[in-house]
């Protein structure tokens, strides 16, 4: 069983105290770190005025990113079905000589 720590992560200029398990922080560390630079890349890049404009921006990002993957891994999963099948079949064909 994993051991608890209590961890503080640091996003848009406030702080989040967290009880998390210690196979979870690193994860948390580094997706604090990513959002930040995202928040720093949208208010370098746009006139963005309110914090939460920008915040609904990386949520949008992050999803975006997730659901594309998603996405390109179910084509990947088609295809390689589709080539285990043409596979199965040539074996079926040569086993029935």
């Amino acid at each position: 069983m994993d051991e608890k720590l209590k961890i503080k992560i640091s996003i848009a200029d406030r702080v989040y105290p967290l009880t998390v398990d210690m196979s979870q922080e690193e994860g948390l560390r580094s997706a604090s770190k990513k959002i930040d630079l995202m928040i720093k890349q949208f208010e370098e890049n746009y006139a963005v005025r309110d914090k939460q404009d920008v915040l609904a921006m990386c949520a949008l990002q992050f999803a975006s990113q997730l659901e594309q993957k998603q996405i390109d891994s179910s084509a990947e999963n088609v295809e390689a079905n589709e080539r285990l099948k043409k596979i199965n079949d040539l074996l079926a064909s040569y086993l029935d000589r």
